[in-house]
Formats: structure tokens, sequence, C-alpha cells
């Protein structure tokens, strides 16, 4: 029995994992775009999908980071935050995934890498004890909302329903930085963050294409 209570965290993770990769996501909030959205150009039509599909690798990545840091957080208080992150988080990979659909494309290919790597880099954090796991989450969020902003201004302004998503995606994006610089986040170091970025730079630059 004891060796099964043990157990119970990683086939919570293996199974939240096979969630994210294999099941269809479902949001439990709205979808935000307005009914109804006219078709796109086609030129427009491709570059929405592309964006867009980078923003489910995104979240596939997102949810990888949260489950690995929550499956190594050493107190419930930052296992629940981060689980309740992810789980708003799995809105935004149903919302993605509708959008893809609406714009006759799908995600990236890639995806099992981006939630293995992601996860790997999470479990990481989470070692590190929760103050620093909890920087983590605020240095993602941010450089996350950076990268929202640039799609915003990429995206065609006839896509009113790409940008609805990704509005309502940024929101949740602040409130999880703020959330956890107010549970305790400690600031990581700049080579850490410069990292991040380059990382998070690969992965966008492939999903657009993959």
């Amino acid at each position: 029995m004891g060796s099964e209570r043990l157990l119970d965290p990683f086939i919570a993770a293996a199974d939240r994992a096979l969630r994210a990769l294999a099941a269809p996501a479902h949001a439990s909030r709205p979808y935000p775009a307005p009914p109804g959205s006219p078709a796109l150009e086609e030129t427009h039509r491709r570059e929405s999908a592309a964006l867009m599909r980078v923003n489910h690798a995104g979240e596939v990545a997102a949810q990888a980071l949260y489950h690995g840091q929550a499956l190594l957080a050493r107190s419930q208080a930052t296992r629940d935050l981060l689980l309740k992150a992810a789980h708003e988080e799995a809105d935004h990979l149903g919302w993605c995934e509708q959008r893809l659909r609406e714009l006759g494309s799908g995600p990236s290919l890639l995806n099992p890498l981006w939630y293995a790597g992601s996860f790997a880099i999470g479990a990481v954090a989470g070692a590190l004890g929760d103050g620093a796991s909890l920087g983590f989450v605020a240095e993602t969020e941010r450089q996350v909302e950076g990268h929202l902003d640039q799609h915003l201004q990429r995206l065609p302004a006839s896509d009113a329903a790409s940008r609805a998503v990704v509005d309502a995606m940024r929101k949740d994006e602040i409130a999880h930085a703020d959330t956890a610089r107010a549970a305790g986040a400690v600031p990581l170091p700049q080579i850490v963050c410069a990292v991040m970025r380059s990382t998070a730079r690969v992965m966008t630059g492939t999903a657009y294409w993959i």
C-alpha cells in the first residue's frame, strides 16, 4: 500500500500527459471568439493558422511545465496553485484547438517533444524549491505575455476570432504571474531568463511551420 501511494503522483502525471497530448481539449469556460466570424482571405488564413498553431504549442508546453512543477512541489498550497493554473491553461488548449479547426488547420506535429522537454524543465524548477518554482512561473508568464502581445500585432486585423482568443489568454497569463508573485516567487537570475527566451524562440519558430 505504501509503495502504491508513492507511485500515485507519477501515475497522475502520466494521466495528465496523456490528456494533454492525446485527448481533445475541453474548455470549462466559454469560447471567447465572437460567433459568426467571416472567412478570411487565404493569405490571412494561413498566417492566422500558423500563429494559432504556435499558441497551441505554447499551451501544450505550459501544461507540461505546470505538471512537472506540481509533481515536485514542496507544499500542497504551491501544488494546488500550479494545478489550478494548468486547468486554466487547458481552457486555452481547447480554444486554440477550436480556432485551428475553424481555420482548417491543426496543431504542431512536434507537440509530444514540446511536452516532454517542458515537463523536464518544470520538474527541475520544482526540485529547486517552491520559491524558485513560483519565480519560474512568473518569468514564464511574463515572457508569454510579451509573445502574445506580438501576436496581437501580427494577426490580421480582419481576424477578430483569433484576436479575441489571444487576448483572453493574455489576461489569464498576467493573472498567473501576479498570483505566483503574491505566493512568494523568487526572481530568477538574468542568465536563466535569457536561456528561457532562447528556448522559447526555438519552439515558436519551429511550431510556426510544423
